[in-house]
């Protein structure tokens, strides 16, 4: 049973993402539900972010204008910074808008701390920009600071040439070890980006295995003929490949349309792609003339398991320079509908090791992708076999209260 309390009285938490609820994909499903998560157990946490705007890149209506906002999302103190949101997320655009976050984070964080007094200070990357803030207040106030890496933006973004320059990468990557050097606490979501860190850090802080989880009571395997297929006119009898999520440049979505291309004579395959984000007007530029291919929006999460569960196979792009940098936190979702995955990974990588048993992990090119989906169409004991593993798996490795309990526990020892 998860202590209620950590020292005997109830524990302050100060959470500063740019992606928090309403944004139901990626970092801010996390952010969002340990925040609310620690609420229900009787700790109060407050949670600085951006404007709800991720995966379209765009400012929900409601917090649309240049001013600060608070609300209160399910218990939860939330202060919305007015950051910019460029159009397009590429070059100078995503650098201003980094900073835009980092520079009134840094004022709306000290207001916080010397107000709300937090024991903890947790910061979640991306964006590293918004450590300084967490830094500069925990110290200031005698706090713990804690950072957990969700991707190596930085890394990342270098070498998916959304920015370039060697002297910039050079300078960024050295202020990004800085920052990540002056936090007490380190812990990120995958193996292989513990060991990352690891090294990244020249401090002695500890480097914690703190994973996403999977929602594995809200999303459970349903039988696959769902309203889903009833309402795109999908016969039962057909194999669906869906891709389901944010459709951004570092996921490699543009492989996608390459292999719907390349398996366009095999009728039985009908390629489902369900999401958004700034790739999806090229994803469906790529589609255009074929006949196996439909595209839904962005589903809520209270379809979401129907929706994993249209699914025979799931396919899972990602570039290879990427690779390690981050882990799709789509996986989850994936493996709880015990679906098996189709995933663009190098063999040593730690998205393989992941999809090892549950799927599998081929070379990041849409031969391979395609050959791996015609060895799962063609095998069905294949597929559910490795369906129920993936399940399983998610069960065992990714439920929602151990990996959180998880947290709790280190966090006593870091507040002391």
């Amino acid at each position: 049973m998860i202590k209620r309390e950590w020292r005997g009285e109830r524990v302050k938490i100060l959470v500063i993402a740019p992606n928090y609820s309403p944004e139901i994909v990626g970092c801010a499903k996390y952010n969002s539900e340990l925040a609310e998560y620690l609420t229900s157990l009787g700790h109060e946490v407050q949670v600085i972010t951006a404007p709800p705007h991720y995966p379209h890149w765009r400012v929900d209506e409601q917090y649309l204008g240049l001013r600060f906002r608070k609300e209160l999302v399910k218990g939860v103190r939330v202060t919305r910074v007015p950051a910019y949101i460029p159009r397009r997320p590429q070059g100078v655009r995503r650098v201003l808008h980094l900073l835009s976050f980092s520079l009134l984070t840094l004022g709306a964080s000290l207001v916080s701390c010397f107000q709300f007094r937090p024991d903890l200070v947790f910061c979640v990357a991306p964006t590293i920009a918004a450590a300084p803030s967490a830094i500069v207040g925990a110290k200031l106030i005698g706090a713990k600071s804690w950072l957990h890496v969700q991707d190596f933006e930085v890394e990342a973004a270098f070498g998916l040439n959304i920015l370039n320059g060697r002297f910039a990468k050079k300078f960024a990557i050295m202020f990004e070890r800085y920052l990540i050097s002056n936090f007490d606490q380190l812990s990120t979501i995958s193996s292989v980006m513990v060991e990352t860190l690891k090294r990244k850090s020249k401090s002695q802080a500890d480097v914690m295995l703190f994973r996403n989880w999977a929602d594995v009571d809200g999303v459970r395997p349903l039988p696959k003929n769902t309203e889903f297929r009833s309402q795109l006119g999908i016969d039962p009898d057909k194999i669906v490949v869906l891709y389901s999520g944010n459709m951004a440049a570092k996921q490699g979505i543009e492989v996608l349309a390459m292999v719907a291309r390349e398996l366009s004579g095999r009728n039985e395959i009908v390629f489902l792609f369900a999401g958004d984000g700034p790739a999806r007007t090229d994803l469906e530029r790529g589609c255009e003339g074929l006949d196996n291919v439909l595209f839904l929006p962005l589903q809520p999460v209270e379809r979401l398991s129907e929706l994993l569960s249209t699914a025979d196979i799931h396919v899972l792009p990602q570039r290879p320079e990427a690779a390690d940098l981050v882990l799709p936190s789509k996986l989850t979702g994936m493996l709880a509908s015990g679906r098996p995955v189709v995933a663009m990974a190098l063999p040593e990588s730690g998205l393989a090791a992941e999809v090892e048993g549950c799927g599998l992990a081929v070379d990041p090119n849409y031969q391979s992708v395609a050959e791996a989906i015609l060895r799962l169409v063609e095998d069905e004991d294949l597929r559910l076999e490795l369906g129920v593993t993936a399940r399983a798996r998610a069960e065992s490795r990714w439920a929602k209260p151990k990996i959180i309990e998880g947290f709790i526990s280190r966090a006593e020892v870091a507040v002391g």
